[in-house]
């Protein structure tokens, strides 16, 4: 079979959360990989059964049949499509149903991993120790949810419920993955490793994420990376934060005005420690994210999940000693924007290394990087210390140097973004 003639992207409206069909057109046939099916965040203007009308989209996209289906990590914003609903009438049924050939996730959902894999996954001792870790945090994230019920108004527990929401595994998604996984073929896949992707003219490269054995910073979030994070605000971008640091009761002047402050954060105390947990968890989980690079004759698509700096660490550190991988890098024609838009999942290194943006300027039949966006603002993080979802300075970059493909920008009666790129 030749290579393929045309590359179809489409990008649902999800909300908050990730949903892309990858359509390799061939001349006599087409070949479909879906990558990412969730959400935990609709517009308002979404339909209330809008997972249902995105799965029924791609199943008319598809033409009913999937060739490969890529969970890229576990986060109920990239899986909680694929549950296919307490009586089988659920979103995950209708992609159950088009019997995808592959199903392709990170090492650490590798049902093996834990316990006896020896083979090529890599997993040693500290990868299946990192795993455990990773299931004892899920412990305590129910735990989150039932402190929200508790104190509906209070900001920081509603911080912790979003987080807990995103983080607690949905079991019957996660099922219905394996399940299809043993319908077809699963594929769990580190850095380095084979996709299992037959696409016939697509050289498709696995470069995350890495195991523990090759990488053990993807155990734990960095806070602060000057040089990669889009933290910085350029010219008056940035205002100061109008929140008084107490509760507004305590403006009054009654006394002891310190005790009634401690007692309000001893208080806060367990919501906090439970809120920690989950942050670190919510970072290694985004760490586990699978990136995939497609190469097809000029284009290059880089679809990295919500993989973070620790993760994007070990595949630069790379680039020295391979300049193949560099130079793909450097490639890149479409990128599917890292954790919807975040501050640390873009790193500054990798976006200079792109050397088509800016290029939609220079007129056509130039190469020029596109860029696309599944995120909802006002959902994660805060303007206030500069950690919104998306990142106005990421933002702002995007719209500037690249062609953009935002589903925010979406009309309420379309469901997608889609464009077509020629090899």
């Amino acid at each position: 079979m030749a290579a393929p003639t045309e590359i179809i992207v489409r990008s649902y409206q999800v909300g908050f959360g990730d949903c892309f069909l990858l359509s390799f057109v061939y001349r006599t046939t087409s070949r479909h990989v879906l990558i990412d099916f969730g959400s935990t965040g609709l517009p308002a203007t979404a339909a209330k059964d809008q997972l249902m009308r995105v799965a029924r989209a791609i199943r008319d996209d598809c033409g009913g049949k999937l060739h490969a289906l890529i969970a890229t990590h576990r986060h109920a914003d990239h899986i909680n499509g694929f549950d296919p609903g307490e009586h089988n009438d659920g979103s995950g049924a209708i992609i159950a149903s088009l019997e995808p050939d592959l199903v392709i996730q990170p090492w650490t959902e590798d049902p093996k991993a834990p316990k006896n894999a020896k083979g090529p996954t890599a997993v040693g001792a500290h990868s299946k120790a990192f795993l455990r870790a990773i299931n004892e945090f899920e412990q305590a994230l129910p735990a989150a949810s039932a402190l929200m019920r508790e104190n509906r108004d209070s900001p920081l527990l509603n911080q912790l419920a979003f987080l807990g929401e995103a983080n607690i595994s949905n079991h019957r998604a996660v099922k219905q993955l394996i399940k299809m996984g043993k319908r077809g073929k699963a594929q769990f896949v580190h850095y380095g490793s084979a996709s299992g992707l037959n696409l016939p003219g697509v050289r498709v490269s696995v470069l995350g994420p890495p195991t523990i054995e090759q990488s053990l910073s993807i155990t734990r979030q960095r806070s602060v990376d000057p040089e990669e994070f889009w933290s910085l605000v350029a010219g008056n971008a940035a205002t100061a934060s109008s929140v008084p640091p107490f509760s507004p009761r305590y403006r009054a002047a009654r006394a002891p005005g310190p005790a009634r402050w401690i007692i309000e954060r001893l208080s806060y105390l367990p919501a906090e420690q439970l809120l920690e947990i989950v942050r670190i968890l919510d970072g290694v989980l985004n760490n586990t994210s699978v990136i995939l690079l497609f190469e097809v004759g000029k284009q290059v698509f880089l679809f990295p999940g919500d993989a973070q700096v620790e993760s994007w660490k070990y595949v630069l550190s790379k680039t020295s000693a391979n300049p193949s991988i560099r130079k793909r890098l450097e490639d890149v024609t479409v990128y599917k924007v890292g954790h919807h838009g975040s501050l640390n999942a873009t790193p500054k290194t990798l976006w200079r290394m792109m050397r088509y943006r800016g290029a939609q300027r220079k007129g056509k039949g130039e190469l020029a990087l596109h860029s696309f966006l599944s995120t909802m603002e006002g959902k994660h993080g805060s303007t206030d210390n500069n950690t919104e979802v998306p990142r106005r300075t990421l933002l702002a970059a995007l719209k500037l140097e690249t062609i953009l493909h935002s589903t925010e920008s979406l009309p309420p009666s379309k469901l997608k973004v889609e464009h077509v790129f020629v090899p």
